[in-house]
């Protein structure tokens, strides 16, 4: 199936074998996570345990929509089933059902539910609608008091009753035999890794205090390793300091020692002498700040600065006040940077981080290697690598390439029409009265 969609996939997969192992591995990973959810009964949860079987019925009438319709030309999923077909699926609550009689009343009276097979449509819909409102708030705090709209009841009711008009036909041919052994094994096989996602996700959140690093933990580990002392670096930044308060010219010493990357132009690639130009005051970091604003125009501090990157150098080139035109206080200041920051010798190409960051997050990864080694160790999960990854052509790249363009075509066509309102005004986070600041480089000063 991945070779038929995307055999570029398949290609780097089968010529990357650390690619191959890390996927492998990842998948022992899913998979324990799931088991351990399993095991402490988070999979029995009502919301959980609907979301399930929410996952069961999307996957599977997901594929068998493709599979079905897949002569029939481009539509979006479930496009074919006609307004006829959602107003019979909703029809039948109101046909005649039996009496469900006093066992299914005592049932809903000691709060069981009613027996699966007397359920209505509307009824496993507000089930469907409740575990997924249920778990959007628990994901994202911010929609803890959001009410759904009518309108979007309205969306969810409608993809609810096409998604379950596939999945019910599908499980019919299936126990009649009439589905091809492919689609049902594909079919079986997503839902099971898409239920394992679902359920390594929970219990990932549920762990995640194990995984948090305090600060003690950060300072005992600084304590414990002295080759992550920062005094060299003191020392480098003290002569540097000796000399800016000798006279000698700041802006010169600052593109020659400084570490902080604002200081070289974006654009031009000129170094910048270590200044800062119109300052807002409450911009930079408060120890930097309160030093340079307790300075004299033209002063070099007299000790250094520390913050968590580093040592500072400052000199105040003009002291804080209002620029004509402009409502807020300004400052102009140089300063040369002295980084303490350390890079992770396994990830060249990872940014420079403050000493404590990096530390922390060296913990934390280790403390999260030893609970996944634990788990899987502990679900005995094994995954089989002595599988043979299936060659794939030239010519299915080309016919690759060819569907992606038709693909492309095809949506854009599609989606003409009136435009759609982009509004994000109301998004979190968003606070147009503080916008980001010019060089938000400043901030780590």
């Amino acid at each position: 199936d991945v070779a038929k969609n995307n055999p570029a996939v398949l290609k780097r997969f089968s010529e990357d074998p650390d690619m191959k192992k890390q996927q492998l591995d990842n998948l022992k990973e899913l998979l324990a996570f799931a088991s351990e959810a399993q095991a402490t009964g988070l999979a029995t949860d009502t919301t959980n345990k609907q979301e399930l079987e929410n996952i069961k019925a999307e996957i599977t009438a997901v594929n068998y929509d493709r599979d079905l319709n897949k002569d029939k030309g481009p539509m979006p999923p479930f496009g074919f089933i006609t307004e006829d077909q959602v107003n019979a699926y909703w029809g039948q609550d109101s046909q005649p059902q039996a009496s469900p009689g006093a066992f299914t009343s005592f049932m809903e009276r000691i709060g069981l539910g009613a027996p699966a097979d007397s359920r209505t449509h509307e009824m496993e819909f507000q089930d469907f609608l409740n575990a997924k409102i249920a778990l959007l708030k628990a994901g994202n705090p911010d929609m803890k008091d959001r009410e759904i709209s009518d309108d979007e009841k309205k969306q969810a009711r409608d993809i609810f009753a096409k998604i379950r008009i596939y999945y019910n036909e599908y499980n019919s041919k299936l126990a009649a035999g009439q589905i091809p052994k492919e689609l049902a094994d594909r079919v079986a096989l997503q839902v099971k890794l898409q239920q394992a996602q679902f359920l390594a996700r929970i219990y990932s959140t549920a762990v995640a205090d194990k995984m948090k690093v305090t600060d003690e933990e950060v300072d005992n580990y600084i304590k414990a390793h002295p080759e992550l002392s920062k005094e060299e670096r003191k020392n480098k930044a003290t002569e540097i300091l000796n000399r800016a308060k000798a006279g000698e010219d700041f802006a010169a010493l600052a593109n020659e020692f400084t570490s902080d990357p604002g200081n070289k132009d974006p654009k031009t690639g000129e170094l910048q002498g270590g200044l800062y130009k119109d300052v807002t005051k409450g911009k930079m970091m408060p120890a930097f700040e309160q030093a340079a604003l307790a300075l004299q125009a033209g002063q070099v501090a007299p000790d250094l600065v520390e913050t968590d990157y580093g040592y500072h150098i400052i000199k105040l080139e003009r002291a804080l006040g209002k620029k004509d035109g402009d409502p807020n206080e300004t400052y102009d200041v140089r300063h040369i940077l002295i980084s303490t920051g350390f890079k992770d010798p396994d990830k060249p190409n990872s940014r420079e981080l403050p000493l404590k960051d990096y530390v922390r997050n060296k913990l934390e990864a280790d403390k999260e290697k030893a609970l996944l080694d634990d788990i899987v160790a502990r679900n005995n999960v094994t995954v089989p690598a002595d599988f043979t990854v299936p060659e794939v052509s030239e010519e299915q790249m080309q016919q690759m390439k060819q569907k992606q363009m038709q693909q492309m075509q095809q949506m854009q066509q599609m989606q003409q029409g009136p435009g759609t309102d982009g509004d994000d005004g109301d998004k979190p986070g968003a606070n147009p009265a503080k916008p980001e600041p010019k060089k938000p480089e400043a901030k780590k000063k």
